[in-house]
C-alpha cells in the first residue's frame, strides 16, 4: 500500500453564498445614497450668467423653478425664447396658474416662504423676464430668485 492518496477523485468543495445578501443590499443601499433623482428635464438652453456676490438657498422643496432660454435643438420650435415650467413648454399667462398650483401643493406653514427661482439664459431678452415677473407680481409672488454660475461678472461681456 502507499502511503499517498489519490485526489484525482475528490472534488471542489461549494462556494458559499451566504454573504451575497449582504453584498446585493450594501449595493443596493449605496445606489439609493449616491443617485440624484432630477426633478425637471431641461428642455431649453440654460447657460447662466456669472455673478460675483452669490447666496446659496438652503430649502430645495421652498423653490418653485421657471426656466427661459431658445429650446433645445431636439425640439423644432425656432430660436425665440420660451418659457418652460415643469418639464413642458408654456406661455407667460401659465405662469399665475403655475404659481397657484405650487402653493396649493404645499403646506399652509411653507407658503409664506416659497421663492419663485428664475432660471434664465443668458442670451434670453429682458422683455420676456419682465412679462414673466409682471405674472408673478398679479399672484403676489415677490420673492425672486436669479439663479447664477459663480464667477467674476465680467464674464457675462463675452
Amino acid at each position: 500500500m502507499s502511503k499517498f492518496k489519490n485526489k484525482k477523485n475528490t472534488q471542489l468543495p461549494e462556494i458559499s453564498t451566504a454573504s451575497l445578501p449582504d453584498i446585493v443590499f450594501m449595493l443596493l443601499f449605496f445606489f439609493m445614497v449616491a443617485t440624484v433623482m432630477r426633478k425637471d428635464v431641461l428642455m431649453v438652453e440654460n447657460n447662466l450668467p456669472y455673478a460675483d456676490q452669490v447666496e446659496k438657498l438652503d430649502k430645495k422643496n421652498l423653490i418653485m423653478n421657471i426656466y427661459a432660454g431658445k429650446p433645445s435643438s431636439r425640439y423644432h420650435l425656432g430660436s425665440e425664447s420660451r418659457i418652460q415650467l415643469n418639464d413642458k413648454f408654456a406661455d407667460v399667462k401659465d405662469v399665475q396658474s403655475f404659481i397657484l398650483e405650487e402653493r396649493r401643493s404645499k403646506r399652509e406653514a411653507q407658503r409664506p416662504f416659497l421663492i419663485t427661482s428664475l432660471k434664465v439664459d443668458e442670451h434670453t431678452k429682458m422683455g420676456l423676464v419682465g412679462d414673466i415677473k409682471k405674472e408673478l407680481r398679479k399672484v403676489e409672488a415677490l420673492k425672486i430668485n436669479y439663479t447664477t454660475r459663480q464667477g467674476e461678472a465680467k464674464n457675462n461681456l463675452k
